[in-house]
């Protein structure tokens, strides 16, 4: 009887857990389809129009047949590396800070700022450099770079943070009960130990403010050819897919179906990057 009892609950158990694994599999399925379904969407549309003229040429006038957004694809590079330039060691920094210094008034302020930054609608962030820079400037790729630094900022400086949180305090310990100064401790020790982290944090941040369109709306604002300085108003690819999708000509519009689509593949490419970066170290740790 009592054997019996025990076999019962056996197969109530497998059964819940069969009955969880399937909950949880549609749970998965339900949160990859919206990605799936949009990249399916985007590549259908797009690839048709993505051939070496796309990558080449620059757009040609309204009702024209042609032309590509290479003028734009340079442009987001252009202002990409620019933020970048600044963002990066800038964030860096913050992020060093924050995890070494973590005690004290300063470090609890300059959490919150970050963190307060990090939640500002990048709308907000192209509002407040038009009008300290663009106002009295103009439209420039500088204006453009230092919107997209701002939304960097707060990226690399939290996940920088976070991953250097992870070096066990013994070794700064060591370190320090060596003799070593804090500052080698931590370019020297701290820094190249979590390297792997640290850069998947930038590609993380890049990855994000690559695909900006509104800041840049009011900072780059954006023309139909290439840019002979950075202080003339630069073409992006997201703000040029947004002008040409809603413009109403037929070959601008499957251009900005192309448009999506590499800017959708390059953001996949660099998580996909990412993910890999992870999984080295992980199994680096692991074998360490």
């Amino acid at each position: 009887m009592e054997f019996a009892k025990t076999s019962l609950r056996e197969k109530r158990r497998k059964w819940k857990s069969r009955g969880m694994m399937v909950l949880l599999m549609l749970a998965a399925l339900l949160g990859a389809f919206p990605f799936v379904y949009i990249s399916w969407y985007v590549l259908e549309r797009g690839f048709s129009s993505l051939d070496w003229a796309f990558f080449t040429q620059l757009p040609k006038g309204p009702g024209e047949t042609g032309g590509g957004m290479a003028n734009a694809i340079l442009g987001s590079g252009v202002l990409v590396f620019l933020a970048s330039l600044v963002g990066i060691p800038w964030g860096m920094a913050v992020g060093v800070y924050l995890s070494e210094f973590s005690f004290g008034k300063t470090a609890k302020v300059l959490r919150f700022t970050v963190d307060l930054l990090a939640s500002v609608p990048s709308i907000v962030i192209g509002i407040f450099v038009y009008g300290l820079i663009v106002v009295p400037f103009g439209f420039s790729a500088y204006a453009g770079g230092a919107a997209l630094m701002v939304i960097m900022i707060p990226v690399v400086a939290r996940s920088t943070e976070e991953i250097l949180k992870l070096i066990p305090a013994h070794i700064r310990e060591a370190g320090l009960a060596l003799g070593i100064p804090r500052w080698k401790v931590i370019t020297r020790i701290i820094i190249p130990g979590s390297k792997a982290g640290v850069i998947t944090g930038i590609m993380l941040a890049i990855a994000r403010i690559a695909g900006e369109t509104a800041p840049l709306l009011f900072t780059a604002f954006g023309n139909q050819f290439y840019s002979r300085s950075l202080n003339q108003a630069t073409a992006s690819l997201p703000v040029q897919i947004y002008t040409f999708a809603k413009s109403g000509f037929e070959d601008w519009e499957r251009q900005a179906w192309a448009g999506a689509l590499v800017l959708v593949f390059f953001v996949l490419l660099i998580n996909l990057m990412t993910r890999l970066m992870m999984r080295s170290r992980g199994a680096k740790a692991h074998a360490g």
